[in-house]
Order: structure tokens, then C-alpha cells, then sequence
């Protein structure tokens, strides 16, 4: 991981414009803070560290999201066993990223959403889902906290789980900010205990947090406007921009090596 010492008035300048720009979109749609503050942050430092620095950003961001929505404590009584799945696969996923490269998960992501976003045209259906809810739950559950814990973004899954479950737009909200936030603060402890979080670290992380909760304020206010097929749509799109950068990053891992 790159050492974070002193950083330059640009880099300073460029962290908060990222943090600020993710907290915004997270705002307007629930989700999507890591998804885009990672790869942008990764323009200007490694991933290790684009990790480390958006912990407690994502923990705040995630919190603030479930309790601003309605009917939040009866999201988190149906869906909690799928966040503490989350978790579970988030603290296999951090150890991965710890002593396997982080580029060894992007191709395998990038394949699912892919699969995904084609089942329709290919004919393939997920009805096991609503079949099957408890294993559904177990699966999608783990399958969000390693991606979280190896790539930074747990989203790709739950999307899936929660679009097929055929939730409303507030309960999927409250449900990815769940999954989220018990991810963040397993993924976290586990950085700690690997000496990557110190009190310079913190002391970055505190002034970016506070930052990105103002942003995601403002974010908020034109989500009620946003209907739920649209939102829909909107998600789907999410992953096949997503699919997209993994693809290229990917791909130019492995030309310019």
C-alpha cells in the first residue's frame, strides 16, 4: 500500500472531489459511493489504499442512508440474516485482498454482471430466488461480502438478489446500505488488525467523511423524484457501466504489465 504521509494540495483537492462527486450520485440512487469513488481514486494511488481511505466515508455514508428512509427497522427485521452473510463473506473476501492481487477478482466480476444483464435475451432465470429464499439469502449474502472484501463493491449481487425478490425501491435502499455498513466495519476491522488503518489514516478520513455526508444530503434530494422503473433501469445500467471499466482495467493490467 502507498504510504500516506503528506499529500499534495492537487492530490488533497482530487480525493475530496471524488468523495464528494460518489457521496452525490449515492445520494440521488441509495447506492454506488464505492463503486464510483474507488476506480476514480485508484487514478491517482493503488487500491489498497483507495480501500483503506474510503472506510469510514463508506460507514457514514451508509448509515446516514438507512435511517433517512421510512420503515427502516422493517427492512433491517426481514433482511438482516442476508446482511450478516455480508459480513461473513466480507471478512473471507478482505483476507483474500490481503495476500491475493485485487486484479485476480476483476475479470470474474466483470463476467458475472455480464451473465446477468444477458439471462433475459439468453432465456436464463433466477426463480430459485423466491424458490428458495433462506439459501438465496446465504448465497447472494456471501457472494456481496467477498466481492466487497476483494474488489471494493458489493453491489453487483444484492442488485441481483433484490431486483429478482421484486423489492420497492426504499426497502432495496435500506437493504444495500444494511449489507454495506456490516461489510465496511468488517472489512475495517480486518485492515486494522493488518496494521493498514493508522491515525494518519483517520485523521484523512475524518474531514473526507464529513464531506461526503454533506454531499450525500444534497444527493438525497432528488431521489423521491426518481420513479421505481426508472431506478430500476438506472441500477442495471450501473452494472454494465461497471462491467465495463472492470473489463478495461482488466485488460490494461494485463497489456502494460
Amino acid at each position: 500500500m502507498a504510504l500516506i504521509q503528506s499529500i499534495p494540495v492537487l492530490t488533497a483537492l482530487s480525493y475530496a472531489g471524488t468523495i464528494g462527486f460518489a457521496a452525490m450520485i449515492h445520494g440521488a440512487i441509495g447506492v454506488g459511493f464505492p463503486l464510483v469513488a474507488t476506480p476514480l481514486l485508484t487514478l491517482t494511488t493503488d487500491i489498497r489504499t483507495a480501500i483503506v481511505l474510503l472506510i469510514i466515508p463508506n460507514i457514514v455514508i451508509n448509515v446516514a442512508s438507512i435511517v433517512n428512509g421510512k420503515k427502516w427497522v422493517e427492512s433491517i427485521e426481514r433482511f438482516w440474516p442476508l446482511a450478516i452473510y455480508g459480513m461473513i463473506g466480507s471478512l473471507i473476501g478482505t483476507r483474500l485482498l490481503v495476500v491475493v492481487p485485487a486484479d485476480f477478482f476483476r475479470p470474474v466480476l466483470a463476467l458475472m454482471l455480464v451473465f446477468y444483464l444477458n439471462a433475459d435475451r439468453m432465456g436464463i432465470r433466477f426463480p430459485w430466488i423466491r424458490t428458495y429464499p433462506r439459501f438465496a439469502l446465504a448465497f447472494w449474502g456471501l457472494l456481496a461480502g467477498i466481492l466487497g472484501g476483494t474488489v471494493n463493491v458489493m453491489l453487483p449481487a444484492l442488485v441481483i438478489y433484490t431486483l429478482e425478490r421484486g423489492m420497492e425501491k426504499n426497502a432495496m435502499i435500506q437493504v444495500f446500505n444494511m449489507c454495506f455498513l456490516l461489510g465496511k466495519l468488517t472489512q475495517g476491522a480486518v485492515l486494522v488488525h493488518a496494521g493498514l488503518v493508522t491515525a494518519n489514516v483517520l485523521l484523512i478520513s475524518i474531514p473526507l467523511s464529513m464531506l461526503a455526508l454533506t454531499a450525500l444530503f444534497l444527493g438525497m434530494r432528488i431521489r423521491d423524484r426518481i420513479p421505481l422503473q426508472a431506478y430500476r433501469l438506472w441500477l442495471k445500467r450501473l452494472l454494465a457501466i461497471m462491467a465495463l471499466v472492470l473489463c478495461i482495467q482488466f485488460i490494461g493490467s494485463t497489456v502494460f504489465v
